[in-house]
């Protein structure tokens, strides 16, 4: 900046101009923002010769580059400052159409500044266009989000490794590194701009190693069908540098995805494997059908069967016994990416595990109808055979069906069907007996939105009046009754309230 510029009396317009030019090129920016950081320099060096109190406005001519500094009054209803307002009243003096918000302005002639003043300019324009190139800096960096960037590494320290990324530093910290990975001073990264924070000193860009974003870009860059949108990657996951899973999907019948993803003899995994200091990348085919997905998901292990709990987004794997360590991994790694990949949980089972439990399932079924029907070991082995599970589905089955069961007759059928109803009307009094001794209120069972086995845990917990199931919210009811889904409580709980309302 001039020095001549801010210690002469006169202000000459077109070296204004010139030194705006200059400015603008060498820092990057926009003239006008320059020519903005210079209006504030002089206005603040004006305000130090003529009086901080004053209101002093300052315009540069973006033409012929004439600097006008003016002092400033604002008409206004009740003055607070003398100095800077003047009533209505006053101002109608003056110039009769007059308004409030009206500013009366007052040419200052220019001045040497002297030393002090033009210090204070010069320090004002310095930091408006330094701030000027903190804010194009961030703007720039903000819109790269999600990208991959090239740098050096410029310091080496504990926590972080510091990256000259061009014009500026860049950080990634020691969690964003991959395990056991070491750059010297000088070294070329790779890095994913995570984050661009604001910071004092400036924008702060954060970047990162293990974010599994990083590793589907490292793909873009690798494999020209994903670049063009032919494959796409569905999602990520990743241990890093130990394993990683990375779902792709085409539309396209004629292509491969994982044949294009690998490469020839793995030319193009292997780049990124190395990238990563030897991440394995397990690269599985997508499938809108969740049990598919989970078994591809699964992989390299080999899976037999899949038991899948829709609502609650659970899957039970049934793998043979060779293959349960594998899809296991070690310390369950291969299941856990697995369960992240598709965004629901995984249990792995064996074979010999899932037959035995079977087996358990199956002997307790038929000792519970055993004992509730009194009948004997064979029919109730038949009745569980036939997917019985508890005695009111055998009681809602009609004759003819339980007629149809091989070994069994329309004699046997009714007296099995007699004998279920007979438990649970035996079963409904008992507990209406229960509700009673616990003195339900009977305006909460006649809302009739619960069985009245619930109803009656529901009692043992304290609630026994309409008010008191009012007064839970879904999640409590939730955690009274597990058996029900989040909408069924919330629906139950706004039933129970509609009294309030009425």
């Amino acid at each position: 900046m001039s020095t001549a510029l801010w210690g002469d009396s006169r202000f000459y317009g077109p070296e204004l101009l010139q030194i705006s030019d200059a400015v603008a090129r060498e820092k990057g920016l926009e003239k006008e923002t320059v020519l903005e950081a210079m209006e504030n320099a002089i206005q603040k060096a004006a305000r130090s010769k003529y009086g901080h109190e004053l209101d002093i406005r300052v315009h540069i001519d973006r033409k012929t580059g004439e600097v006008s500094i003016l002092k400033c009054v604002t008409v206004v209803e009740i003055v607070e400052n003398a100095v800077t307002e003047m009533s209505l009243e006053e101002a109608l003096k003056v110039e009769p159409d007059t308004e409030v918000g009206h500013v009366f302005s007052t040419p200052l002639p220019p001045v040497n500044f002297g030393r002090v003043a033009a210090q204070v300019g010069r320090q004002a324009i310095t930091q408006k266009i330094r701030e000027a190139e903190r804010e194009k800096q961030y703007n720039e960096f903000i819109d790269r989000v999600g990208e991959i960037v090239n740098g050096v590494v410029k310091r080496a320290e504990f926590s972080s490794v510091v990256l000259d990324i061009g014009h500026m530093e860049a950080v990634i910290r020691r969690d964003q590194l991959i395990p056991r990975e070491n750059f010297r001073v000088g070294e070329r990264v790779r890095a994913y701009i995570a984050d661009v924070t604001r910071e004092t000193k400036g924008p702060q860009v954060i970047l990162s190693r293990t974010h599994p974003q990083f590793l589907a870009k490292l793909f873009v860059q690798e494999v020209p069908e994903i670049y063009d949108n032919v494959i796409e990657i569905k999602s990520v996951v990743r241990d890093p540098g130990s394993r990683a899973k990375m779902a792709v999907y085409s539309a396209d019948p004629n292509i491969d995805p994982i044949g294009a993803c690998v490469g020839v003899r793995g030319s193009r995994v292997q780049a990124i494997i190395q990238e990563l200091q030897g991440e394995k990348i397990d690269i599985i085919l997508w499938s809108d059908d969740p049990a598919t997905f989970a078994v591809n998901a699964l992989a390299p292990a080999e899976i037999s069967r899949v038991i899948m709990d829709e609502d609650n987004r659970k899957f039970e794997v049934l793998a043979p016994d060779s293959q349960l360590s594998l899809a296991i991994g070690r310390r369950g790694q291969n299941v856990r990416l697995a369960s992240q990949l598709i965004g629901w949980n995984i249990t792995v089972i064996s074979e010999t595990d899932a037959l035995e439990k079977r087996n358990l399932e199956y002997h307790a079924k038929s000792k519970m109808f055993m004992e509730l029907l009194d009948c004997d070991e064979v029919i109730a082995y038949l009745l569980v055979s036939e997917g019985f599970s508890d005695v009111s589905e055998l009681a809602a089955t009609p004759q003819a069906e339980l007629a149809a069961i091989g070994g069994f007759d329309e004699s046997l059928g009714a007296e099995l069907i007699s004998r279920a109803n007979a438990h649970l009307e035996s079963k409904e009094k008992e507990i209406s007996a229960k509700l009673d001794e616990l003195q339900v209120d009977p305006l909460l069972v006649a809302l009739n939105v619960l069985p009245k086995d619930s109803l009656l845990v529901l009692a043992q917990n304290n609630v026994i009046k309409l008010d008191d199931l009012a007064d839970l919210s879904a999640g409590e009811l939730l955690d009274l009754l597990p058996n029900l889904d989040e909408g069924a409580a919330n629906s139950i709980i706004m039933k129970s309230r509609e009294h309030w309302f009425n």
